[in-house]
């Protein structure tokens, strides 16, 4: 398996981040080949960190390139720092 972290700083309206990230990327990221899970963590402060789930590396960098068309098209003003994004396979989980 492997994972994608971003973490997002500076998100002006957590709340709807969190609706529109729900309602409009969750289903994109459903879509992806080798789809395992999908977290979006509010870490307070204005700080907002993703965590995707595929069973290839495939899925993951498909998920970045979905990740960063979602944001420019439909978050740009609510997350306007781009993320810090790490990536790897997973090596350990429970």
């Amino acid at each position: 398996m492997y994972a994608a972290v971003r973490r997002y700083e500076g998100v002006t309206d957590p709340v709807e981040t969190g609706r529109l990230v729900s309602e409009g990327f969750v289903p994109l990221m459903r879509q992806v080949p080798g789809f395992v899970a999908y977290y979006w963590i509010d870490a307070g402060d204005g700080v907002m960190i993703s965590t995707s789930v595929f069973q290839d590396q495939a899925g993951v960098e498909e998920s970045i390139r979905r990740a960063a068309d979602f944001v420019r098209d439909n978050l740009a003003s609510l997350l306007p720092n781009p993320p810090q994004l790490t990536t790897g396979e997973v090596v350990a989980s429970a």
